[in-house]
């Protein structure tokens, strides 16, 4: 939301109040509570009159600190953002105060507020990081005419009546918390979640409200209230609707950021690094689950205009396997079911395989079934298939329910969708999905019971997990959800609740540390229920350079886990794509919320090259991936930071960074380098899938050590947070040592890497430690 004309003026019509300076200060235990008033106050007369923001500066926890806003104080709507549910807060806060002055100061991070005019300056040990300036904090009454471009406001004059039959009189005014913080000169901002438009978001206006837009505009799948700047600090507004950004854009030295309503509360999240800022950012909002091994293995697809008979569906799989690309995962897509009804077949097809059954009405309905036209007998089938090819089974499901579904009028009568404030069901319109849709309302315990239920049918059938497709078209005007929910607030967070509910199930069925979905739609606290892939792209190398950036902001705003697709979604390009599985950097993102996938400037934020570079990234802190974006035969060009660097795929070939790389690429082959002081430990070749015992037969790898230089590698079991062992290599005089310190792993083979020269010794079976002269 832009609220001004120019720099100097508002827009016409807009109102400000200003906080201008702090008439009061108490201390609550870990920081202060300020009364702030909106004009200057000379005398007692002035204090008769005009808003006075009520603010609070605090520590919630070590590195952390928050800044609310109130207007009007009030019982708070729900939803809320759960903070702090995986790992506690680290309290460490010291107070300070002087007659005009409050200081909060926590894990290397300082707040400075002064009185009049009233500001806060965020320092770090070393410089000043930012700060909320005079006339940075407000509360605006905005005509609602210029609320149009909020994405949450758009639709509340809509004409549409079958959606939305009672459209009430949209407000004169809305009222709008707003809060700005600078921008030093070079200051990048990355995140803000799945965003598919330039990865530096300087210069942009993000709104932070899920939509269902494809990968190629400025609408997102994955909208977080997050972003990771260059200048070793990140900031979460916590608010679970819409957060409206102005990133450099509406003021040019400031990022401003608004919520409608009467409070907005942000933390300023401090870190000597990019990951340590993530990491206290997912301590608050928290960490990623771990997967089971399997889920790092190839996930291959029916298409959506795929023929689905057995057949052709199984023919994917023996033409995989053919071709030595084994599969982990089949995943059957949106036709599976029966078209049109999605969930259910004809109610005169032999509902007796199903192995779940509803009664309805007098008569025998099914639901979330197998195409019976298809599939005729779906376990039997599902069961051959997982014993033939070695895969898993995923099944696509989505919340919404088409009204010529026949569990359509149960959901009805149970009141399980989200209804209009006339008690009736809301059903979208345009029929963009399905015919006169309703949505499942998540915030019904028991829509959720009887949802699980149709999922459990389908586990007890051979199916392993779920693409948890959709969760981004929630209605948000003039309906009501079962808690009570402002559906303006649960717009985004529905996601999330929705993914949680099928995770969580998956838990109970497979265990802990055995669950997984394949989702669409997230926001703040998605990142606990992976994983995420990045919605639908076109076939080009234009729309495969728009996944990757979506990808490296969403591995910037808290997920550890990105995904896509590798073909993409519109018929076209075939994709060249890198199988590369690490359960060991799956362990750092649950206990850590270090990301996989990383931009560039997260590991090499000295180098001020990487700040920009969003068409390659680092996968963990030992290699540098370099996708290509050119047809066969064209040039491409990528960066190697500082350091001595090797080829993965031709460890004969090394160069001395910092460089730019070009070079043409073979189509088969994919530019893979290793950084200098890694250890690589590999699982034997030709084993074919990801899940397998990770402690034995190790190749370790080696490369470019310094002389003095001990470097350790964490080897896990592959099951839960336990691990099997710790490999160390180490370079003295001329000389690699190569040992396990501890548990119990089994070496194969340790090969050294310098200078484009391998030295290689296999290992005999039993062998703890491994030296090799160069």
């Amino acid at each position: 939301m832009r609220f001004n004309d120019g720099f100097w003026l508002l827009k016409s019509g807009v109102k400000a109040y200003y906080g201008l300076q702090v008439v009061q200060g108490s201390e609550d235990g870990n920081g202060y509570n300020l009364q702030v008033s909106t004009k200057p106050i000379r005398h007692r007369g002035d204090t008769l009159a005009g808003p006075v923001l009520s603010v609070r500066v605090y520590s919630p926890t070590e590195g952390v600190i928050g800044v609310k806003i109130e207007h009007f104080k009030h019982v708070d709507p729900t939803p809320n953002i759960a903070l702090f549910p995986d790992d506690p807060p680290v309290p460490s806060v010291s107070l300070a105060k002087t007659e005009t002055t409050w200081s909060v100061t926590t894990g290397g991070l300082k707040a400075e507020i002064t009185q009049n005019p009233y500001a806060i300056t965020f320092k770090s040990p070393t410089r000043t990081l930012t700060a909320a300036g005079y006339k940075h904090q407000a509360v605006f009454d905005v005509p609602y005419k210029w609320t149009l471009r909020s994405a949450s406001s758009s639709s509340c004059l809509t004409t549409d009546v079958s959606s939305n039959p009672h459209p009430g009189v949209p407000p004169e005014t809305v009222r709008y918390v707003h809060s700005e913080l600078n921008l030093s000169p070079g200051e990048l901002i990355y995140g803000l979640g799945e965003q598919f438009g330039p990865f530096v978001k300087n210069g942009q206006s993000v709104s932070i409200w899920n939509q269902d837009g494809g990968t190629s505009s400025e609408q997102a799948y994955k909208c977080v209230p997050f972003y990771l700047t260059n200048r070793n600090y990140g900031v979460f507004v916590n608010h679970p609707g819409e957060v409206e950004f102005e990133v450099a854009s509406e003021k040019v030295s400031r990022v401003g950021a608004n919520v409608a309503g009467e409070s907005i509360e942000y933390f300023v999240i401090y870190g000597p690094t990019p990951l340590e800022i993530l990491e206290r950012y997912t301590r608050l909002t928290g960490r990623p689950a771990l997967l089971p091994a399997w889920t790092f293995g190839l996930w291959l697809s029916t298409s959506f205009l795929t023929s689905y008979d057995e057949k052709t569906v199984s023919g994917f799989l023996e033409g995989m396997q053919t071709r030595n690309c084994p599969v982990r995962v089949f995943h059957l897509d949106c036709f599976w079911m029966k078209q049109y009804e999605w969930y259910v077949p004809r109610p005169d097809l032999a509902c007796q395989w199903l192995g779940y059954i509803t009664f309805v009405g007098g008569g025998f309905r099914c639901s979330f079934t197998f195409d019976p036209e298809n599939f005729p007998d779906p376990k039997a089938y599902l069961y051959e298939i997982k014993q033939k090819y070695g895969v898993q089974i995923c099944v696509w499901i989505n919340p919404y329910i088409s009204q010529l579904s026949p569990i359509f009028q149960e959901a009805v009568r149970e009141g399980y969708l989200i209804k209009r404030k006339d008690g009736t069901p809301w059903q979208e319109r345009w029929d963009l999905w399905q015919p006169g849709l309703g949505v499942v309302d998540v915030t019904n315990p028991d829509a959720r019971k009887w949802y699980e239920a149709k999922l459990d049918a389908l586990i007890d059938l051979g199916v392993d997990t779920f693409k948890t497709d959709f969760g981004e078209r929630t209605p948000h005007a003039d309906v009501v959800f079962h808690d009570g929910s402002d559906p303006k607030r649960i717009h985004n967070t529905y996601s999330v609740i929705y993914n949680e509910m099928v995770f969580r199930l998956l838990e109970r069925r497979f265990g802990k540390g055995e669950a997984v979905v394949f989702a669409r739609s997230a926001t703040t606290g998605g990142q606990r229920f992976p994983v995420h892939w990045g919605g639908d792209c076109e076939s080009t190398f234009e729309a495969m350079a728009e996944t990757l950036r979506g990808g490296l902001s969403l591995t910037s705003s808290g997920f550890a886990f990105a995904s896509h697709d590798i073909g993409g979604f519109e018929a076209g390009l075939v994709a060249i794509f890198l199988l590369i599985t690490s359960t060991h950097l799956a362990l750092q993102g649950n206990t850590k919320g270090h990301p996989i996938q990383r931009a560039m400037f997260i590991e090499f934020l000295e180098d001020r090259t990487t700040h920009h570079l969003d068409r390659q990234y680092m996968f963990g802190p030992s290699l540098l991936v370099a996708p290509v974006f050119v047809p066969e035969g064209e040039e491409s060009e990528y960066y190697l930071p500082e350091g001595r660097w090797t080829s993965f795929f031709h460890p004969s070939r090394t160069q001395a960074g910092p460089a730019w790389v070009k070079e043409v690429v073979a189509i088969d082959e994919l530019p893979v380098w290793v950084r200098q002081g890694s250890v690589l430990c590999l699982g034997p070749s030709g084993i074919g899938r990801p899940d397998y015992d990770f402690a034995s037969g190790l190749e370790v790898q080696v490369y470019e050590l310094d002389e003095g230089q001990v470097v350790q590698a964490e080897v896990p079991m592959g099951k839960g947070i336990t691990i099997a062992g710790t490999v160390e290599a180490a370079l003295a005089n001329g000389e690699v040592f190569v040992r396990v310190v501890s548990g119990q792993v089994g070496l194969a083979s340790v090969s050294y890497f310098a200078g484009g020269r391998i030295r290689k010794a296999e290992v005999a079976q039993g062998e703890k430690e491994v030296s090799l002269k160069l």
